[in-house]
């Protein structure tokens, strides 16, 4: 493509912000319609455009002053994030992110509104499809990635949606009630390690409210999380309606509101300035970070550039064969193009495929493969299809299941190509169950029924229950929505022209009722409580000891792999410690093949509640028969880690860490245990500190128990002592006769405080 003069677009910011007006200030808070940025003209501040595509472009056709969601410019439509993430491929997603942001500069789109790295608090949520995973490190590595491709081509990304939106019921107002430790370790982490690797040129809110507070209009979230904690330098963007009161937005550190909102978010911050709930300080703060946007787009926005349309549909190829993971093969595949019987294809999708989510990301491909005539291409047998099934519809439509009974009937090998209809999920409403429709789990029993050899192909864009009806295929292809190339990416994976090489970024539960929020999702009286805590995903099954279908991390090859020659020695201490992990991984089979190497920490001797084990590090191995290589990785402090809601702090405790090392959270093919040097914690004192605690503290303990003389004895008292310590030092002290005084406690927790340095 060609490459524009990045001097032919650019602005001065200072100068700009010396001579605007300030109604002009006013206007540039908000969006000029539904995708364009405010323009001063007489300053040459241009308006710019903004628009969706987590996985793809979707650029409206036409004029833009609507939704527009089923009318978009032809773009590259590559798998959506669940499919994404189930390669565990930064250079894959630096690759696609390239894609993306040259599709952009061709249609002069200044800003990608993605990726969103949302946790996957439950399968039900309708736009899982485009999440990541129920893993903030894995989702925070892959979009990390993919917005470093796309900003390197001089476009903007939007990191989405901040914080805690994980269900589209009620999402416009539904209050999130969570602790700020399963905030930190869960849901911001993802986020957290976008901005701090990427620094992506914007983020958006969420539309939820996060503990009673809009997210739009939250500082703790937008101003002290996000800028002071995280380091944050871009613009803050709200999600598209998503602000309740835009002065208290813009106080609160949201710094475009969008889509234009007919002048009430404008009027808002008017009567704020003039009733001085406002200041301008405020406000020039906002309106600098929307001039620097445009100063950092505009060099990239010349018109006339291109894309090569054919080289991005072979990279959607590419990464729709790492996308799908194979979940179980009794030896069935690879199927032999070149010879052998007659192959029957079944289902609908194979013929008209289910390749992406619907809602906001709805991308128009500029082409589009599907199975069927992929896998006639492909080979030299004789291939026959039947449809099976009507895809929108519950009942089993008995013509179509008899026509496929017959085709299966003389078939060597039966593949059954099954999924969620659109209908099924979507931005906008969640799932209410796991399951697929009952007229396509009837058509593999009665297709089973006639041939024992069922390759069964998923299109899904989030987890469904398979241990009703697993047990009639002899292999199952998840393909999760692969994309506009998929149905060529299949036919590759299914003849053995690649090795199949996806892993589960998501559990596979066995029921609904086993999921960690059931129960407690999606919530009532505009409320959702985070009951689970800490343990999602596989964090809640593991630490259970739970069954479920298959485990995150899970993938089968048509080769195998060995680990061996585990290392792991630890260096440095407190916030510097850190872990070499190194390891060799070798193929032990005969085709070629990629490795996902998974690195789980299990703290031994935590003082505060830890999941049974997570996911620390990862890397991907591709190697040919017999080959070997070295694996190494260094965990930081932070990773090994937790958030000490006493301190409001990362913290690393001192203790054993049990090193797991597999395929899967189930597989762990290699352990070891390294002795970590963490920090001296201590817990901060109060007077309303239990007893028990200020005997524990190094400094002020031994003093108090000189203190108390005969006292301390109640207090050590094997039958009573415990129940004694508990009780507040503050109410020990109203005790009559109990030798300290209630009004020394101050200074001496203070003194406390002070002889271990702050928290």
């Amino acid at each position: 493509m060609s490459a524009p003069d990045p001097a032919a677009r650019s602005l001065d910011v200072d100068a700009v912000m010396a001579q605007l007006t300030l109604e002009e200030k006013v206007s540039l808070a908000s969006g000029a319609d539904f995708w364009r940025t405010q323009a001063v003209e007489r300053l040459g501040v241009p308006s710019v455009m903004v628009t969706d595509g987590p996985h793809g472009l979707r650029k409206q056709a036409g004029a833009s002053d609507h939704v527009g969601l089923h009318d978009s410019v032809p773009a590259t439509c590559f798998p959506p994030a669940a499919g994404l993430a189930s390669t565990w491929d930064v250079d894959l997603l630096r690759r696609v992110g390239v894609a993306l942001g040259d599709e952009c500069r061709a249609e002069e789109v200044a800003v990608l509104l993605g990726p969103g790295v949302n946790m996957k608090r439950t399968p039900l949520c309708g736009r899982d499809f485009e999440y990541f995973s129920e893993d903030p490190l894995l989702a925070g590595e892959l979009a990390a990635a993919l917005v470093q491709g796309v900003q390197s081509r001089g476009v903007g990304t939007s990191l989405k949606h901040f914080a805690a939106n994980n269900q589209e019921t009620e999402r416009m107002s539904v209050s999130v009630e969570v602790d700020e430790r399963t905030l930190r370790e869960i849901y911001l982490p993802a986020f957290e390690r976008v901005v701090t690797r990427a620094q992506p040129w914007t983020v958006m809110c969420s539309y939820n409210r996060v503990n009673g507070v809009y997210a739009s209009q939250d500082p703790w979230l937008l101003t002290r999380v996000l800028r002071a904690d995280w380091g944050f330098e871009g613009l803050v963007v709200s999600d598209w309606g998503a602000v309740d009161e835009r002065w208290r937005a813009v106080a609160a550190g949201l710094d475009l509101e969008m889509p234009s909102s007919g002048g009430t978010g404008e009027a808002s911050i008017r009567t704020a300035l003039e009733g001085g709930s406002l200041t301008q300080a405020q406000l020039d703060v906002v309106v600098r970070r929307n001039l620097e946007l445009l100063q950092r787009v505009l060099p990239a926005l010349a018109p006339g550039q291109t894309f090569d349309a054919g080289a991005h549909h072979a990279l959607a190829r590419e990464a729709a064969r790492q996308s799908a993971v194979l979940l179980a093969n009794d030896g069935v595949l690879p199927l032999e193009p070149a010879s052998g019987g007659r192959l029957a294809v079944v289902g609908e999708m194979a013929r008209s495929p289910r390749y992406q989510g619907a809602g906001s990301s709805q991308v128009s491909p500029t082409r589009l493969d599907d199975a069927l005539t992929a896998l006639r291409e492909g080979t030299s047998r004789d291939v026959v299809f039947a449809p099976g099934y009507v895809t929108e519809s519950e009942e089993a439509d008995d013509a179509l299941v008899a026509e496929a009974v017959e085709a299966a009937r003389s078939a060597e090998v039966v593949v059954l190509f099954l999924g969620l209809p659109a209908s099924y999920e979507s931005e906008g409403y969640d799932r209410e169950h796991l399951d697929l429709p009952a007229s396509q789990v009837a058509l593999l029993e009665a297709v089973r029924a006639v041939n024992d050899r069922v390759v069964v192909v998923l299109s899904n864009g989030a987890a469904v229950a398979v241990d009703a009806w697993q047990h009639h295929a002899a292999a199952l292809l998840e393909g999760w929505l692969l994309g506009q190339a998929g149905g060529a990416a299949t036919a590759d994976l299914l003849y053995g022209v690649v090795s199949p090489s996806g892993r589960l970024a998501e559990t596979v539960p066995v029921r609904l009722e086993d999921t960690p929020a059931f129960g407690a999702f999606p919530g009532d009286s505009g409320v959702v409580r985070y009951r689970e805590g800490l343990l999602i995903g596989y964090r809640w099954y593991d630490t259970r000891r739970a069954p479920v279908s298959f485990p995150f991390g899970h993938g089968l090859s048509y080769t195998t792999f060995e680990h061996s020659d585990l290392s792991v020695r630890a260096s440095g201490a407190g916030a510097d410690a850190s872990v070499e992990v190194a390891l060799t991984v070798t193929n032990t089979g005969s085709r070629a093949g990629a490795e996902v190497v998974q690195v789980y920490a299990a703290p031994q001797d935590a003082s505060v509640f830890r999941p049974e084990q997570e996911l620390v590090g990862f890397a991907r191995v591709e190697l040919e028969p017999g080959a070997s290589a070295p694996v190494s990785l260094v965990l930081s402090a932070r990773d090994l880690g937790h958030w000490s809601e006493v301190h409001r702090r990362w913290v690393l405790e001192s203790g054993r860490y049990e090193v797991r090392v597999g395929a899967s959270s189930r597989d762990v093919r290699q352990r070891a245990v390294v002795e970590v040097q963490g920090e001296e914690l201590v817990v901060p004192l109060s007077p309303q500190s239990e007893a028990g605690t200020w005997l524990e503290h190094p400094v002020v303990g031994p003093r108090l128990r000189e203190q108390l003389g005969d006292a301390a004895a109640m207090l050590d008292d094997p039958q009573h002592g415990q129940m004694m310590r508990a009780i507040p030092l503050v109410r020990l002290t109203r005790f009559p006769g109990f030798p300290v005084r209630e009004e020394d406690l101050p200074g001496m927790a203070e003194e406390a405080g002070a002889s271990v340095g702050p928290a």
